[in-house]
């Protein structure tokens, strides 16, 4: 294993990260304070409580995995992307580096881009709410293998994009819609029951109800069937990432 090629990537990655730290830190903090100004009054005002939780709490899980789930796919994305766009790609692939140590250079910034913006919303919202964490052990979990598995779907799509309008076809046409309605602001029990039942062919339901138990001990599915989901999702994207290594897809043309 070239740990000092892992390094050399995963470092210039966050490198990147840290020069727009206004995009990177300030923007997640204004976002979360505009949630709860939007969610957690206007509409908490109308809603005093969700399964026994107040509303402006209710929602703390939901807008981190929202945060975790865009940020994780876009960063990785972008990052694989831009080496491809730039031709600085091919350079690496001629290096004396792995498949395995690319993927952990670009996918392990990724992901702890995604854990460090996760971490500044989740302080954020104490100042507004009185949050405690029920199962932390299940939350760090989620939240560890949520960073994990989308930046790893964001390399997927960062190797699939040819141009930047591809890039943002899967964040912003089926990741963003999935999260709003997969019950990151309500809980499909407030819905009518057939909505209920469609509602549990969205994946991001498992991510965010787990990842809401984890903080409040109540959710919309099993938890083990959240575990389940997030552990056969992770699997497959390696999966993916393995056989465009493995065969050179979009990679040697």
């Amino acid at each position: 294993m070239n740990l000092t090629a892992i390094k050399a990537i995963y470092n210039a990655e966050m490198k990147r990260f840290w020069s727009t730290i206004g995009q990177s830190i300030v923007s997640p903090v204004i976002s979360t304070s505009l949630y709860f100004v939007v969610f957690g009054s206007a509409i908490g005002s109308r809603i005093d409580q969700v399964e026994g939780i107040d509303y402006g709490t209710f929602i703390v899980p939901g807008m981190m995995m929202f945060a975790l789930l865009t940020q994780s796919v876009s960063n990785a994305s972008f990052g694989i992307f831009f080496q491809k766009f730039t031709g600085t790609m091919y350079e690496i692939l001629s290096a004396p580096v792995s498949s395995t140590e690319i993927l952990l250079g670009f996918v392990g910034a990724a992901a702890s881009k995604s854990f460090i913006i996760g971490s500044i919303i989740l302080i954020t919202s104490n100042f507004f709410v009185d949050l405690h964490i029920q199962h932390p052990i299940i939350m760090l979990t989620f939240f560890i293998l949520t960073c994990l598995s989308f930046s790893l779907l964001g390399f997927i799509i960062g190797l699939w994009a040819d141009n930047f309008e591809k890039l943002q076809i899967v964040p912003l046409l089926i990741i963003t819609p999935l999260v709003f309605l997969g019950g990151s602001f309500y809980s499909i029990n407030m819905l009518p029951e057939i909505w209920q039942s469609i509602s549990l062919f969205n994946p991001v339901l498992y991510l965010v109800s787990g990842f809401r138990w984890s903080f409040f001990g109540v959710s919309d599915v099993n938890i083990t069937l959240s575990l389940i989901f997030i552990g056969l999702f992770l699997s497959t994207c390696v999966g993916i990432v393995w056989w465009m290594f493995r065969t050179g897809y979009k990679l040697r043309s």
